[in-house]
């Protein structure tokens, strides 16, 4: 799978998932920081594609929520994106 479908597929999931999110961190929220990473990530020469990844996967399963869990959000991302097939040195 190429790297602009890895994204689409998890931007589709996360749109899907914190629309209507009433806690301030729904999908407009994760879009806008989204948007403004790769606006910097382009100016800086940063690789985008672990950018996105990172932008779009930032809350997908936050402490807050969690009971505390810290480490939910890494879990969770890190399954979402050996699902994908992502290499382990981008997941890392």
């Amino acid at each position: 799978m190429d790297n602009s479908t890895i994204i689409e597929k998890i931007r589709d999931h996360i749109r899907e998932k914190f629309s209507g999110e009433g806690s301030g961190h729904d999908w407009w929220h994760i879009y806008r920081v989204w948007k403004t990473a790769v606006a910097i990530a382009q100016r800086e020469g940063a690789d985008l594609f672990v950018v996105e990844l990172a932008a779009l996967l930032h809350d997908i399963a936050d402490w807050k929520f969690n009971g505390g869990d810290d480490e939910a959000g890494p879990k969770m991302a890190r399954e979402w994106l050996e699902g994908l097939c992502v290499e382990e040195s981008i997941i890392v």
